[in-house]
């Protein structure tokens, strides 16, 4: 797990998280809502901006090739802004099952702590390794949304999911 170096990612880094959420949204369409063809268009700024508005932590290999995010969202929604959202999670391949996974949620959960009651996620339902993590770190199951994506015409269900924070 030492090998990993994780940080917030800034503006500079904007090329590099393009980059891998380009990969994400490719070889995994299902797990993310938004999808490769939409952000593919974007200009570097529009990942810049993203980097600027949300908390998104990245983590680093050995290389200092990053190799994971995942971000926060807290709404500016007065009736809202109590919850904030875990989103974009994604780890390349060949950094899995190396416990990264495992701190950048522990980040973005140590982010939200103190800045919101409630910390949200979606999943896609057949995730069983990413169902495992989320539960091991105190999220839990509280709906399942039928056909929530649409992938080619195949149809994924999301497992909805809550840590308390307060």
């Amino acid at each position: 797990m030492s090998a990993f170096q994780l940080r917030r990612l800034e503006a500079r880094d904007a090329e590099r998280y393009r980059a891998l959420r380009l990969d994400g949204l490719l070889r995994h369409p299902e797990a993310f809502g938004a999808s490769h063809e939409d952000e593919a268009k974007q200009p570097p700024e529009w990942f810049a901006n993203r980097l600027a508005m949300a908390a998104i932590f990245g983590g680093f290999d050995a290389a200092g090739t990053l190799v994971g995010v995942a971000g926060l969202s807290i709404p500016n929604a007065i009736k809202s802004k109590h919850k904030g959202i875990l989103w974009g999670m994604y780890v390349v391949e060949a950094a899995r099952a190396s416990g990264l996974a495992r701190r950048l949620v522990e980040a973005v959960i140590d982010e939200a702590r103190g800045k919101v009651e409630q910390l949200q996620l979606t999943v896609v339902a057949s995730n069983a390794p990413a169902l495992r993590l989320y539960s091991k770190l105190g999220f839990v199951g509280y709906g399942l949304e039928k056909r929530a994506l649409c992938v080619d015409g195949q149809y994924f269900d999301e497992t909805l999911m809550a840590l308390s924070l307060d």
